[in-house]
């Protein structure tokens, strides 16, 4: 693609490295460390480093197991996808910090993950992730879909990391191997979005995606005693446009949100996007297991901007409670297409 700005032309291109051979070798371990920059002639600056980002989208709030956010002060973290120039295998994972009370957002972190399993071996941009503080080290739960492609590569699971390293500043590589979520009933082909929280009693439950075929998906919730002995506790397949599935403690039974540990019941946040059925459209729904089933028990009262907005609240004592989340802004014009989107949105309540 050509364009012409003050007297130049400027060439932008893609190339796609699988068609290339290239593929294994760029997610190969140390292979960016024999990458080297320069440049010959005339040349006033170089300037070389990592790719930020074209948009952000999948927000999520770094927590404790507990559920209660990691804060410093009045700022909170927040793990994102960092979108790259393209769709899904050109994103990674960030971490930002945002000051609640001025709002403003600073880049703290990125994050890639080495890849042990089924779902092939190497370094990966995987992303939308759940970032949790687990007494002393992090544990980082992502989605593996920086290789999906509906032709080539039909797939996308979850993996789980764990690290001593400070995952909140820096660039790091997690160790990561599959998550087994169980998906039995649901004809699942794919599963993402994992969140994690772990119970008074030391179990765990997770939230996440299950997907009957790509693009048709709905929430799920498992539990278990650890993270390798999982059941399916709860779904709703009647959904077919739902993600962004988050777990939110209650505290006590006042059924009001809560910030700080509990033994408070929980429920599901999630995403209801513009695909889904007429009446479930557009909305945050806030669901509950009865049953084998999540049943809807209210709607969060807040906008709804464009794309598939996540529902993370992040609880600010004495100053109301924010919902962080993202729209469809896309960046990088044209050539870049579909992915490279994402403004990150707050809205204050009451």
């Amino acid at each position: 693609m050509l364009s012409h700005a003050e007297g130049r032309w400027v060439a932008r291109a893609r190339v796609d490295l699988r068609d290339l051979g290239h593929a294994a070798l760029v997610r190969s371990t140390g292979w960016s460390d024999t990458l080297r920059s320069g440049a010959e002639g005339a040349v006033g600056t170089l300037r070389a480093g990592g790719f930020g980002q074209l948009g952000l989208r999948d927000v999520r709030l770094v927590t404790h197991a507990d559920g209660s956010p990691v804060t410093d002060g009045t700022a909170v973290w927040l793990t994102a996808t960092s979108a790259g120039p393209g769709f899904f295998p050109t994103a990674h994972a960030s971490v930002w910090r945002l000051e609640t009370d001025t709002l403003a957002l600073s880049h703290a972190a990125d994050l890639f993950f080495a890849r042990d399993g089924a779902d092939g071996t190497g370094t990966y941009g995987d992303h939308a992730v759940h970032l949790v503080h687990e007494q002393d080290a992090w544990l980082v739960a992502t989605s593996t879909w920086s290789d999906f492609d509906k032709q080539r590569h039909p797939h996308v699971g979850v993996q789980v990391g764990r690290s001593r390293d400070d995952l909140l500043s820096g660039r790091h590589v997690v160790a990561t191997t599959p998550l087994d979520l169980p998906v039995d009933g649901l004809g699942s082909v794919g599963t993402w979005d994992p969140h994690l929280l772990r119970e008074p009693d030391g179990s765990w439950l997770v939230a996440f995606v299950s997907a009957r075929r790509f693009f048709v998906f709905h929430p799920a919730v498992a539990a278990g005693p650890s993270l390798d002995r999982l059941r399916l506790v709860a779904a709703d397949p009647r959904r077919r446009a739902t993600e962004g599935s988050t777990l939110h403690r209650l505290s006590g039974s006042t059924g009001t949100a809560t910030g700080s540990s509990g033994s408070g019941a929980w429920r599901l946040l999630a995403s209801d996007g513009r695909d889904g059925p007429r009446a479930t459209r557009a909305r945050y729904p806030v669901l509950e297991a009865r049953g084998e089933w999540l049943v809807e028990t209210g709607v969060l009262d807040a906008a709804y901007p464009t794309n598939l907005p996540w529902p993370t609240l992040v609880p600010c004592p004495g100053r109301g409670t924010l919902l962080v989340t993202f729209d469809g802004t896309r960046h990088g014009g044209p050539l870049a297409g579909y992915g490279t989107h994402g403004d990150l949105v707050v809205l204050r309540g009451q």
